[in-house]
């Protein structure tokens, strides 16, 4: 009976650590997945749409952010974890006419996700997407004081659109050059966030660079210039509805101006904005209102989310009508 009673101890014992690897093995696996998951990502999506995700552990909780082009990044809520993956709701507007849920994870060391579009009758669609990891910020900034400008060029010849070309080829072109200046011209008055009239890009894509531009903007209209079409610096006058990270002077939705540095409408404004390593640098009327901060991730209405490639000088045309003059860029050479 003792003799039994140790192969009936034993078998249990091989059962149980059996099981206990089996356990321990899934909890390794499934912690690798989360730490593969985790960070930043530039999307591919089926159709093309611009878009952005974040993943990251705070306090032991899953927060995720994800930009598709406009809107909200959130932080989303309702974030569910099973089998190594997540899924959850983006939060939109009261005006969307529909919902859209996200299933994302990795599969065979790749980012693999579905965006599940349902409309109130019911109807779903699913669009598959995938994605570039992007490295975490630098820890330091760089010093600017080490770095290197190439010769200034022109992006603006004051007599055509050399250089420059619409963004999006379905839309209305509304820019145009007149006396010496880049015009949009539109019928838009409010500040909504997408309409029927193109933006603008250069021909050219860039990496580092300073840029200078001019601009005049009347009383409650709204553009913006997008920075390798990846960070708007906003382009309002000092007295818009729309003031501190959301004003002149800031990199919209990301980081505010030091101060209101902006003129009243209708008058020419000027940006010098230095992008060197994912940090930013605004002077604004000659005075510095963002001192080589860095940026966490692309803006709203970002049209390029990969801060590793190169990208165009962007304007934005699809809100209000705005004039640019003196468009000069330096890039980075060394540092």
């Amino acid at each position: 009976m003792l003799r039994n009673h140790g192969f009936i101890v034993a078998a249990v014992l091989r059962r149980f650590i059996g099981c206990l690897c089996v356990v321990v093995a899934s909890t390794l696996v499934s912690t690798a997945q989360d730490e593969e998951l985790a960070g930043d990502w530039s999307l591919q999506l089926a159709s093309k749409t611009p878009a952005w995700l974040s993943i990251k552990k705070v306090d032991g909780e899953t927060v995720v952010r994800m930009r598709l082009h406009v809107g909200s990044d959130g932080p989303h809520k309702n974030v569910k974890e099973s089998d190594g993956r997540l899924t959850f709701t983006l939060g939109q507007n009261k005006k969307a006419t529909s919902t859209k849920t996200v299933d994302v994870g990795m599969k065979d060391g790749k980012l693999d996700g579905m965006i599940v579009t349902t409309t109130k009758d019911g109807t779903s669609e699913g669009e598959m997407f995938t994605g570039k990891k992007i490295p975490p910020l630098p820890t330091t900034p760089p010093d600017l004081s080490k770095v290197r400008f190439g010769h200034p060029v022109a992006l603006f010849n004051g007599k055509d659109m050399t250089g420059w070309r619409p963004h999006e080829s379905d839309k209305v072109n509304g820019w145009s050059v007149k006396g010496g200046l880049l015009v949009n011209t539109t019928p838009k008055t409010d500040f909504s966030a997408t309409g029927a009239f193109a933006n603008l890009r250069t021909e050219d894509v860039f990496e580092d660079f300073w840029l200078h531009i001019e601009f005049l903007i009347e009383e409650n209209r709204n553009s913006g210039v997008y920075l390798r079409g990846m960070y708007e610096a906003q382009v309002v006058d000092r007295d818009s509805r729309m003031q501190g990270i959301q004003g002149v002077g800031a990199i919209f939705g990301a980081i505010a101006p030091s101060k209101n540095a902006g003129k009243t409408g209708g008058l020419w404004q000027t940006y010098d904005l230095t992008l060197v390593d994912r940090h930013v640098t605004v002077v604004l009327n000659g005075e510095k209102v963002i001192d080589n901060q860095p940026v966490p991730g692309p803006t709203g209405g970002a049209v390029f989310t990969d801060p590793y490639a190169p990208g165009p000088i962007h304007l934005q045309g699809d809100h209000t009508n705005v004039a640019y003059r003196d468009i000069y860029l330096a890039p980075v050479i060394g540092n």
